[in-house]
């Protein structure tokens, strides 16, 4: 019998070959992403420090995305927390996909930062 191949161990192999030449520093920290079946959380993280600066996702409080579809609920997760780095003071970051193919809530999350004024 073949065996199935697992696409979330095969991802996880993926985020480890990219974060080897990833990283985020305090110039510029790393906008980490995590994608569920259902929800998108997003954020940006000081390796150097090893802290959270900021973090966004779609059960957060104060965001509301009944109604929207998976690709505009991250895209408004990536608009709110480009506006909350803002004011931290965060203009620059690094994007880190966390394996996945830049592609669908991928992208989306990352234009909805771009359109909120994060420069990656």
């Amino acid at each position: 019998m073949i065996a199935k191949p697992n696409k979330n161990e095969i991802r996880k192999n993926r985020h480890l070959r990219i974060r080897t030449n990833l990283s985020g520093t305090t110039d510029r920290p790393r906008l980490s992403i995590y994608r569920s079946t259902s929800h998108i959380y997003a954020q940006i993280i000081d390796d150097s420090k090893g802290i959270t600066l900021v973090s966004c996702s779609t059960i957060a409080k104060g965001i509301n995305v009944k109604g929207l579809t998976k690709a505009d609920a991250a895209k408004k997760v990536g608009q709110e927390v480009a506006v909350k780095a803002k004011k931290e003071g965060i203009k620059k970051v690094v994007y880190d996909r966390g394996g996945y193919l830049y592609t669908g809530r991928v992208k989306a999350l990352a234009d909805g930062a771009r359109d909120g004024g994060l420069d990656f």
